[in-house]
């Protein structure tokens, strides 16, 4: 992987969240990279349950102050950035006051699904990308994790589509059995066509369950990881009518290998 530049786009990092499969392979998988002489950047939402003190986060002044159209409505994006310790890994956080202040990650403290999850993870999904194209940093490969970054695959692949910046990039959506039994709001296809994406790129998202969310994720990707021993039945069907390459699933101690061939010879190939 050496002098690779591979971007990873992800709803959880470790040691910012608990750990769970996602946080840690957001962890893990860059830390790799890292090690194999690649170049990595990791992005994140701000949740408001981070806290900014204890890890250091501080604003990048040079790249927040641009506004994203969500919906109609202009949203401030704010930066912030942080050091993972005893690694030499930045990670970039996207805030914005109105979907990341809140002191929690996905549902309020009864377990009822944030209303707006969906514009977080629209939001998401441009900031990244808009924050990437400040840096004028250009990926060989973006690799997302998590259901919340779920719509950077379609956004790279419709609107961003000749961003020359991207022109390259392959990528890669890593699936987990980690997602969610509610629906985003019914108006999401409504707010994603806001931005001119044509009608066919998300025919799935009618009823936006998490599968659906990241099937949308899977057909704009280049390859798919699979992140979870055990996925539902639906997913594993899928999987088997892709046309793209699909890793199977690999744990923690063995992934390392796995992913380094994967990258070079069938993401990259």
């Amino acid at each position: 992987m050496k002098d690779k530049r591979v971007l990873y786009v992800s709803s959880e990092v470790i040691p910012y969240l608990p750990e769970t499969e996602i946080s840690s392979m957001s962890f893990e998988a860059p830390r790799m990279v890292n090690n194999n002489g690649g170049q990595i950047r990791i992005f994140m939402p701000r949740y408001g349950n981070i806290n900014e003190r204890r890890h250091q986060l501080h604003e990048v002044i040079r790249l927040s102050g641009m506004n994203l159209v969500i919906n109609d409505l202009d949203m401030p994006l704010i930066i912030k950035v942080a050091s993972i310790p005893k690694e030499r890994m930045q990670v970039y956080f996207i805030d914005n006051e109105d979907y990341f202040k809140r002191k929690a990650t996905f549902a309020d403290e009864d377990g009822n699904f944030f209303p707006d999850n969906d514009e977080r993870a629209i939001f998401f999904a441009k900031g990244v990308i808009e924050t990437v194209k400040k840096l004028n940093w250009s990926p060989d490969i973006i690799h997302v994790h998590g259901w919340l970054a779920s719509f950077l695959p379609l956004y790279l692949k419709t609107y961003y589509s000749n961003e020359p910046l991207f022109e390259n990039s392959k990528v890669v959506t890593s699936l987990y059995n980690q997602g969610f039994n509610d629906t985003l709001n019914k108006d999401l296809i409504k707010k994603i066509k806001f931005d001119d994406i044509a009608d066919e790129a998300v025919a799935d998202l009618s009823s936006p369950d998490y599968f659906s969310v990241m099937k949308t994720a899977m057909d704009h990707s280049d390859a798919v990881v699979v992140g979870s021993q055990d996925l539902s039945s639906d997913f594993e069907a899928y999987l088997k009518t892709l046309e793209k390459p699909v890793l199977k699933y690999h744990n923690k101690e063995e992934f390392e290998q796995a992913y380094l061939d994967f990258y070079q010879t069938e993401v990259l190939d």
